[in-house]
C-alpha cells in the first residue's frame, strides 16, 4: 500500500501518562537509595545527592569550590590517576553544585559498577583538596568572570537574582571576584568534613540495574554510619516592592532586560496553573511575547519566560536582549502581555494549543530511566507527594481560561515586579 503523503496523520491528544515507579529502600546504615530499574540497554546512573549546596554557604563560594575540589585527589590517587581509572571504563562522573544541593554523578556500563565503585567511595571520602590545584581553580573561575562580567546578560542575570532575594540571601548571593580571593584550602577542607565527609546522602540508582547492584551500592554505602547535616533555617525574605534598576555599560549596543519577583513553589495549589499561565506567556516559542515582541515588532531575537522552584523558594523570571534603541518598546509590550492576561480570557484554541504542547513535553521528558529519575529526584527533594506527576495530564487539562486570569491577576501585577536594565537605557 502506497503512502500518501499530501495528507496528514491522525492527529490524537495524549490522555494519560504513566510514569514507571520507584522503589525506595534502606541501605544497612539507613540510608535511602532510590531504585528506577528501566531501560534495555545495560548502562546505569549513580548519583549521590548531598546538602551541601550554595544554601549551606559558610562562606562565599565556599560549596562551589568544594564540589569542583572532590574530583581532585586523594591520598592514594591523583587527579591524573582518577581520571585515566574512570576513562579506561569508558565511565564519566562529575560532581554538581546548586543553590539547594550537590550531588555526584557516575555514568557508566552495569557490568563495570564493582570496579567503580571503591574508588567513588575513596573519593568522597579522603579528598585531600590540594593546594595547586585549588589555587589553579581559582584563577580559572576568577577569569571566567571576569569575561562573564563584560557580558550584559550575565549581569542583568545576576542583578535581578539579587534584587528579588537580597544580596544576603544564599539565592541572591552569586560569586564574586571578593569571594573568589577569600577561599582557601582550610576554608574548602572545612566545608568537605562538615557538610560531605561522613555526612547523610541520598542515593538515587537508575538504569539497568537489579539485586545484584543494590547489593554492592550498599556493601560501599550501607556500612558506615553517617551524621546528619543540621537543616540551615534562613530568615525570611520579604516581598520586594517594585523596582526598576539601570546599570549602563559604555558601548554596549544591546540591553539585557531581566524582569522578576519571588513566586510559588511546586508544593502550591496554584503551582499548575501558573505553569501553563507562563507557558503562555513566555514559555515556549509559540508564546505571546515571542509571537509580539519577536515575530511581530522585531525588537528582539527571542524572549522568554520561566518559572523556577527551589526548595526554600520560588521565583519567576523573563529575559531578553534587545537593541538599546528599543529598550523602552520592549518593556512596553512585556507590559501589554501581562494586562492582556489579567483582563482577557484566553481563546479555547490557543489553550488547547498550548496544553497540548505541554504535555506533549512532558512525556517526551520522560524516555530514559535517567530523565524518570530525575523527575523523582525533583519530588523527593521537595518533599511532594510520589504522585505528584500522576495526574499531570489531567492537570494541565483541568485549567480553564477563567482560572488563568485570575492566577494571572494574583500573581503577574506590573507593579510587584522588579525590572534589571543593563547595557543600555
Amino acid at each position: 500500500m502506497t503512502l500518501n503523503r499530501t495528507t496528514s496523520p491522525d492527529f490524537q491528544t495524549i490522555q494519560k501518562v504513566v510514569i514507571p515507579p520507584i522503589h525506595t529502600m534502606a541501605l544497612t546504615n539507613g540510608t535511602p537509595l532510590h531504585v528506577v530499574n528501566v531501560g534495555e540497554q545495560p548502562v546505569v546512573r549513580l548519583e549521590i545527592v548531598f546538602e551541601a549546596g550554595a544554601w549551606y554557604d559558610t562562606q562565599q563560594g565556599v560549596s562551589l569550590f568544594t564540589s569542583k575540589m572532590l574530583n581532585e585527589g586523594t591520598s592514594k590517587h591523583s587527579s591524573n590517576q582518577i581520571s585515566e581509572f574512570f576513562d579506561q571504563y569508558g565511565a564519566f562522573v562529575e560532581f554538581g553544585h546548586g543553590l539547594d544541593r550537590a550531588n555526584f554523578t557516575l555514568y557508566g556500563l552495569t557490568k563495570h559498577l564493582p570496579t567503580l565503585l571503591p574508588l567513588i567511595k575513596e573519593i568522597l571520602t579522603d579528598s585531600v583538596i590540594p593546594e595547586r590545584e585549588l589555587e589553579t581553580l581559582k584563577k580559572i573561575q576568577h577569569q571566567s568572570l571576569k569575561v562573564n562580567q563584560e557580558k550584559t546578560a550575565f549581569v542583568a542575570g545576576q542583578e535581578v537574582r539579587k534584587a528579588i532575594f537580597g544580596v544576603h540571601h544564599p539565592y541572591g548571593n552569586p560569586l564574586s571576584e571578593t569571594g573568589i580571593a577569600s577561599i582557601d584550602r582550610e576554608v574548602v577542607l572545612a566545608f568537605y568534613e562538615s557538610y560531605w565527609k561522613g555526612k547523610q546522602y541520598r542515593i538515587f540508582l537508575s538504569g539497568q540495574v537489579g539485586d545484584t547492584e543494590i547489593k554492592l551500592i550498599d556493601k560501599y554505602f550501607g556500612q558506615e554510619k553517617l551524621q546528619i547535616v543540621p537543616v540551615k533555617s534562613q530568615e525570611q525574605v520579604s516581598l520586594q516592592a517594585s523596582s526598576r534598576i539601570s546599570i549602563e555599560k559604555e558601548g554596549a549596543l544591546q540591553t539585557s532586560i531581566r524582569m522578576g519577583k519571588q513566586l510559588i513553589q511546586r508544593g502550591n495549589p496554584d503551582y499548575f496553573k501558573m505553569l501553563l499561565v507562563n507557558e503562555i506567556f513566555g514559555g515556549y516559542f509559540g508564546s505571546r511575547l515571542m509571537k509580539n515582541i519577536r515575530e511581530d515588532k522585531g525588537y528582539t531575537y527571542g524572549i522568554s519566560s520561566n518559572l523556577v522552584s527551589l526548595v526554600h523558594g520560588g521565583y519567576f523570571i523573563l529575559g531578553t536582549d534587545t537593541k538599546r534603541e528599543f529598550t523602552e518598546q520592549t518593556i512596553h509590550e512585556i507590559h501589554v502581555e501581562l494586562e492582556r492576561l489579567q483582563t482577557e480570557l484566553v481563546g479555547e484554541e490557543e489553550l488547547q494549543v498550548v496544553k497540548n504542547y505541554m504535555i506533549g513535553s512532558f512525556a517526551g521528558s520522560l524516555n530514559t530511566p535517567f530523565e524518570i529519575s530525575d523527575r523523582y529526584k525533583i519530588i523527593l527533594s521537595e518533599n511532594l507527594p510520589l504522585d505528584y506527576y500522576d495526574n499531570y495530564v489531567e492537570r494541565i487539562n483541568s485549567i480553564t481560561a477563567v482560572d488563568i486570569q485570575e492566577i494571572a491577576t494574583k500573581y503577574l501585577n506590573v507593579d510587584s515586579m522588579t525590572t534589571v536594565l543593563v547595557g543600555g537605557k
